[in-house]
């Protein structure tokens, strides 16, 4: 059970509701999203692209148009340099599409001799971005120019490497700028290249700074576009135009999956992305898109965060990131689907290789009975370092504990951590830094390598400092609102799709209701993972409601409140004794033989 906490701010609700045309409970959803001058409601309600904030206001991004824009009219080599992730792959596919795009719209004509090509850094072989490996690789090719995406605004020795060795260089980032002391001053440290565009720099003057490295990329194309209109090129605007919708998509896939907040512009990058990807042109896309069950379906930030974000990512875990950009830049139906059904099945294999590490974690975790560490360290020798951070999230959720996750790398121990809200996992690692043969993070994830011989003092070093206590271990569940179940109809529920998309920032409506009563139930799923009951309210109206969460908290919960018999009798329709409790829950309709009915989705009880 978690500790819910039931938000109470104010507005006038009503006049919300009339000027929106909207029900007042979904105006005080509204309020609940920080939502109160009218025309931000507006623009979140409604927001297109004309409401994306100006290109202009990212320090050197006009700087850095110009220079690509001449080493493309000038014909030279250009390389584009990203990630491993997801953001990495759709940012540098942006990148690429857009460039090719100048190119065949410049009216130079060295610019046909243009060849522009990418790389993506190995996960294990090279690590994060940007790298010596790549630099001398790319003088190794005869590049004239390296433009990065969604890294580079730490490479500063990379960067000097690529100035030194005669590179022209562009870096395009999202990521927080690497800061030195000078006194009390904290002053940034810019890589040394021809221009640097990231919106985290501390001179740049953006309002909405929380943006990806796709989005990055996206307002980088716009501004060289704007640098061709003004020369004269030979795409007509529909060309353009189509062009810009067709890269939402990849925006709006780079934002959900780098978990951005769904706000300001980035909703609208969403919004706008989802219904572009309904009929996507992409032919990679596409076919993943149906090769994951979902052509002709309306997608949601679900699909992008848990279906086709994966099936990318799962690339730079377990193969190469490079097979994921492949995807997305094919020009041909059948290599697009070899690829999808290749990226699908390396998905499947992770999260068969995610289970079982969960499952050993858990096993190994039984140990210690009621005696949880106040810090989970875990060495797993066997488990696939690129998937560590993922067991690591997933023990994390399970005990509501800062977790971390070794297993063996080529020297020593390698690993991830995810840590809770209360607890800053880079400084309390930053204490324990002389164990470690290199460590990174920030509050909430890090990543640490050690020797093996270390693994035991840093988990007792860990949990020797930790100042937590037993309280801090309750999840706090937020909530919009008490909603008793009778104000609920099939229209309102309908009505909350306007709030979608939902995600980081932008939770979907969630609720809590008072004295439920479960008349019967029965277990469902092919683990016997779900359960689904019939349910009173206070004033004995009968609804149908579901649980997808910990059945066997749920049952804990049940036995330790009503005696033990209570489980046979719940699911053999000879309750005895009447089950009431509170619910928190959010209202889904169920559709089945064309049917619509409504549904309570709990999610917590107490």
């Amino acid at each position: 059970m978690s500790k819910w906490m039931i938000a109470a701010k104010k507005a006038d609700f009503n006049k919300i509701a009339k000027d929106f045309n909207i029900s007042p409970i979904t105006a005080r959803l509204l309020r609940n999203r920080g939502l109160v001058d009218l025309e931000d409601i507006r623009r979140y309600l409604f927001g297109g692209r004309e409401d994306l904030r100006d290109a202009h206001d990212l320090t050197d991004i006009e700087k850095a148009a110009c220079i690509m824009k001449d080493r493309i009219d000038a014909g030279c080599k250009i390389r584009i340099i990203g990630d491993y992730d997801v953001d990495g792959i759709c940012s540098s596919y942006i990148l690429w599409a857009g460039l090719n795009f100048a190119a065949k719209g410049s009216k130079a004509s060295s610019a046909t001799e243009t060849i522009i090509d990418y790389r993506l850094p190995d996960r294990i072989r090279d690590g994060y971005g940007l790298n010596e490996r790549l630099v001398r690789e790319a003088v190794d090719d005869n590049i004239d120019t390296i433009i990065t995406c969604d890294n580079g605004i730490a490479a500063y020795n990379e960067v000097a490497l690529a100035k030194e060795l005669g590179l022209t260089i562009v870096v395009t980032d999202h990521h927080e700028v690497p800061i030195s002391k000078e006194g009390d001053e904290e002053v940034q440290i810019l890589p040394p290249a021809d221009a640097v565009v990231d919106p985290k720099r501390h001179d740049c003057n953006v309002i909405f700074k929380e943006i990806c490295g796709g989005v990055v990329a996206y307002k980088f194309i716009q501004i060289l576009f704007e640098q061709y209109e003004k020369s004269g090129w030979n795409h007509a605007p529909l060309m353009v135009e189509d062009f810009y919708n067709e890269m939402l998509e990849f925006a709006a896939l780079s934002t959900v999956c780098d978990v951005m907040p769904i706000e300001d512009e980035n909703r609208v990058f969403v919004k706008e992305g989802l219904r572009q990807m309904e009929n996507s042109h992409n032919l990679g896309l596409r076919s993943l898109i149906n090769i994951n069950g979902l052509l002709g379906s309306k997608m949601t930030g679900y699909h992008l965060g848990f279906v086709i974000g994966p099936c990318l990512n799962a690339t730079g875990r377990l193969d190469s990131a490079m097979r994921g950009l492949d995807l997305l830049t094919a020009s041909n139906e059948m290599t697009a689907v070899n690829i999808a059904g290749d990226l699908k099945a390396l998905n499947d294999s992770r999260k068969t290789m995610t289970q079982k590490g969960v499952d050993l974690a858990t096993q190994e975790m039984d140990k210690y009975g009621k005696d949880i560490p106040k810090v989970i360290v875990l060495y797993q020798p066997d488990l696939h370092e690129s998937i560590a951070g993922i067991v690591a999230g997933r023990v994390r959720e399970k005990y509501s504990r800062p977790t971390i996750v070794l297993t063996n790398a080529k020297e020593g121990a390698k690993g991830s951590g995810r840590s809770t809200e209360n607890y800053d996992m880079f400084r309390e690692l930053s204490e324990c830094k002389d164990l470690f043969t290199k460590f990174g993070g920030h509050k909430m994830a890090a990543g640490l390598s050690l020797a093996i011989d270390n693994i035991e003092e840093l988990r007792q070093r860990l949990n020797a400092n930790c100042t937590l206590s037993e309280e801090d271990f309750v999840e706090v569940k937020h909530l919009d609102m008490i909603l008793p179940l009778q104000y609920l109809s099939i229209p309102l529920i309908k009505e909350f799709d306007i709030l979608e998309p939902f995600g980081n920032g932008n939770d979907k409506p969630s609720f809590a209701a008072r004295d439920i009563r479960i008349r019967s139930g029965r277990i469902m799923g092919k683990n016997k993972n779900c359960g689904k009951y019939k349910i009173l309210d206070a004033d004995g109206r009968e609804y149908e409601m579901v649980y997808f969460g910990n059945m066997e908290k749920w049952h804990d919960f049940l036995t330790e409140r009503y005696g033990n018999a209570i489980i046979d009798a719940l699911y053999n329709n000879s309750v005895n004794t009447d089950i009431v409790l509170n619910i928190a829950y959010y209202p889904d309709i169920n559709t089945w033989q064309g049917r619509e009915s409504l549904q309570i989705v709990m999610t917590d009880f107490c």
